[in-house]
């Protein structure tokens, strides 16, 4: 089990009645304190809890990976980013939302929470031992009870109108390059998602190990959906796609994710940032611009370390021909993380436009810092971190 990647959270507070300013709940205050003490043991944690959770239930072993540090601490991190956050209902119910239908992909059932929570109260109160007693242990359970509860309820409703999952037959495997290839693949039902976003995706050479990949294209008429997958040192999903899935293999999809959309009740421009495979959200994008028919500018930076990495440029090349609203700058450079934000800098301005941030996590990191920097507003920047970044808000 795992938690969506997703933007770096904001701290979680409330208002106090006739005050101005904000200040943590009691059980806000507690918590923090534990998560502040088990910080610099983390791993220890980490083991501690899985080891209560399979020895005390070893049949949901079967739930994991074999090797668990394929995923480590997800699951762990999940909990406790969702528990550092239970000041913010707005921001918790929408991520909790997101883990409780996303977990029905690994078989997780109502019975199991419980499991999970008393695994959880068991590694805090081994290692929190300076914080830990019993007021910090009650706001724990409530935490974890109201955090529980929102995953239940959204796994719920939302096995009342979609599957856990989608099984996904590949059609076609073009390598683009040594280590990237195109995938397209035909979902056996229909599987409804915006441009922008991005789906958990599972091999049949790696059970129960999931990998996010974003949408390379909008919805298109016949169904099938494409993915830019570059193979990675020790990434056993990524060289698993490019160098042994074929057509006629059949993978497996979750649910769909992810918040950088475009928003087509407005007519702002749109100044878009990809690095790397992270270019093929920024496809779906402009073709999605494409088919409503809008005419706003949309300015694409598209990054690589050399020029034989920038796999898609004849492609982007092509839509910019047809589209005269949309201009491609190709950016090349071995440190991507500085080069791209800072060629998005030299050009503009930009503070009327919509931005969309789309790569490695160092190239979001830098990109936003320098949309900021340049004038775009924070609520105008639109991120999916699939990767390394896990935070808990929208």
């Amino acid at each position: 089990m795992d938690a969506p990647p997703t933007r770096p959270a904001r701290p979680a507070t409330r208002i106090s009645p006739g005050s101005s300013r904000t200040e943590p709940s009691p059980d806000a205050v507690l918590i923090r304190r534990t998560l502040q003490e088990i910080a610099p043991v983390a791993d220890r944690v980490t083991s501690y809890f899985y080891a209560l959770v399979f020895t005390r239930h070893p049949e949901l072993r079967d739930m994991f990976p074999v090797a668990m540090d394929t995923q480590r601490d997800r699951l762990l991190k999940a909990l406790l980013t969702a528990a550092e956050h239970i000041d913010d209902p707005g921001v918790l119910t929408s991520y909790l939302r997101r883990l409780g239908t996303g977990h029905r992909k690994y078989g997780t059932q109502p019975g199991h929470y419980p499991v999970v929570g008393e695994a959880l109260i068991g590694a805090l109160a081994r290692y929190a031992t300076a914080t830990w007693g019993a007021e910090a242990e009650a706001a724990w359970v409530r935490a974890y009870t109201a955090i529980s509860q929102t995953m239940i309820d959204a796994a719920a409703e939302d096995e009342r109108t979609s599957p856990a999952w989608w099984h996904a037959e590949v059609v076609s495997h073009e390598l683009r390059t040594q280590d990237i290839a195109v995938l397209t693949v035909r979902p056996d039902q229909p599987y409804p998602f915006l441009a922008g976003q991005y789906t958990s995706l599972e091999t049949p050479w790696w059970p129960r190990v999931w990998r996010h990949y974003s949408f390379a294209s909008a919805p298109r008429a016949d169904g099938l959906l494409s993915f830019h997958v570059k193979a990675v040192p020790a990434g056993w999903v990524s060289n698993a796609l490019v160098r042994h899935a074929r057509p006629g293999d059949v993978l497996r999809l979750g649910p769909p994710a992810g918040s950088m959309v475009v928003d087509h009740t407005t007519d702002n421009g749109m100044l878009c940032l990809g690095g790397g495979t992270g270019i093929a959200p920024i496809k779906a994008l402009i073709e999605d611009v494409a088919e409503h028919g809008e005419r706003r500018p949309v300015e694409v930076f598209f990054g690589a370390r050399s020029d034989g990495d920038l796999y898609d440029k004849d492609t982007l090349l092509g839509l910019q021909r047809s589209h005269p609203w949309l201009s491609v700058r190709p950016v090349v450079g071995e440190g991507l993380a500085g080069q791209l934000p800072q060629a998005v800098g030299e050009h503009g301005p930009w503070s009327s436009y919509d931005a969309f941030v789309s790569g490695p996590p160092a190239m979001i990191r830098s990109g936003v810092d320098e949309l900021r920097r340049i004038g775009i507003p924070q609520d105008r920047i639109r991120y999916d971190a699939v990767g390394d970044l896990v935070g808990a808000a929208v």
